[in-house]
């Protein structure tokens, strides 16, 4: 296991002016037995970043180091890093086992000692019933499980993960996230997670790297990218629903952008006049939509408040200590 250093990481495609510039000066140091996710919209760069570190993309600039060794012109087997890719990758006509121990056969590991090595991974990951199978026998997220025990048995300095759970259903992805935290609480090896997934984000990182356009605009605690959220895009991209950001409500002062989750507006007859235009029952909660003048925003309520429908008139404020301010020219954090 290994710290892993992202020290003004650039990637650019071509050379000259033409040159397509897509990952700009990234840098992180993220310490020994960390869990990191990086999360962002698709072509903010999270994968290429990430293959960077595995050795699957050359760098442009910067280091790369695990643990004190720089490795931006190693081979990805030089690295001592395992990765998990979404598709599983796994040999159909292997059985689980031979699939899990299949790379320690090459390095010529001793078979008493991969074995000992693919028992202990069936153990963590409950497949111990599940060894002789082969991957068609096997549903989605076991499949993926066998994808994971292949990782561990190589007792890697560093696991990459790269959206795992794309594939499976909703209540598998649900299922595969414990588990994936299970096994990070009892190996605690260094781990880099990408995922679109805000869901997948909040509830497995430690701490989040927030990608957009090729830049980290903040990497930081789940509680304190959802909180404090460094910039307009980070408002907007982390929170279902996201951030409301009023550039015109009253109050609001020019050059500013006013920041408000949706579960920090209330009721209050001295508030803002908003015309509701749709409401969505969530269970236990609605979202409620509407507009102040020419601004949309949504308000998060339970089923303890007055029914609203559309076509109502309500008059709401927001809860003043959870106010953000933006600067509406460059869209980061103001306080």
């Amino acid at each position: 296991m290994a710290s892993l250093s992202l020290r003004n990481v650039i990637k650019r495609y071509g050379h000259g002016p033409k040159a397509n510039q897509v990952i700009h000066g990234v840098s992180a140091e993220i310490g020994d037995h960390e869990f990191i996710v990086i999360v962002g919209p698709s072509g903010c760069g999270k994968s290429t970043l990430l293959r960077m570190v595995a050795g699957l993309e050359d760098i442009s600039a910067g280091d790369i180091l695990i643990g004190d060794r720089v490795v931006n012109n190693l081979e990805p087997a030089e690295r001592d890093i395992a990765m998990v890719f979404q598709n599983y990758a796994l040999y159909p006509h292997m059985s689980v086992f031979d699939n899990m121990a299949y790379g320690l056969k090459i390095a010529k590991v001793p078979s008493a000692e991969i074995k000992v090595r693919v028992d202990k991974a069936a153990r963590i990951l409950e497949l111990g019933h599940l060894l002789d199978r082969k991957p068609r026998q096997l549903s989605g997220g076991q499949r993926q499980r066998v994808a994971m025990g292949r990782a561990i048995v190589r007792q890697p300095k560093v696991f990459l993960f790269d959206e795992p759970l794309s594939n499976l259903d909703a209540k598998l992805r649900a299922q595969t996230r414990l588990e994936i935290q299970k096994l990070h609480r009892e190996l605690g090896i260094t781990s880099l997670f990408v995922t679109h997934d805000q869901v997948e984000a909040m509830t497995l990182a430690q701490r989040i790297i927030v990608m957009n356009g090729g830049v980290m605009d903040q990497f930081a605690t789940p509680e304190e990218v959802y909180s404090r959220p460094a910039t307009t895009f980070v408002a907007s991209f982390i929170g279902s629903p996201p951030m409301n950001l009023l550039k015109h409500a009253p109050g609001v002062r020019p050059g500013t952008i006013l920041g408000i989750r949706p579960e920090h507006l209330m009721l209050d007859p001295n508030g803002w006049s908003v015309q509701v235009e749709q409401v969505e029952l969530l269970g236990a909660e609605r979202l409620i939509y509407g507009r102040i003048g020419e601004e949309q925003l949504v308000m998060r309520v339970d089923e303890s408040q007055p029914a609203a429908v559309a076509g109502d008139t309500m008059r709401i404020a927001a809860r003043p200590e959870k106010l953000h301010w933006f600067d509406a020219g460059s869209g980061k954090r103001m306080k």
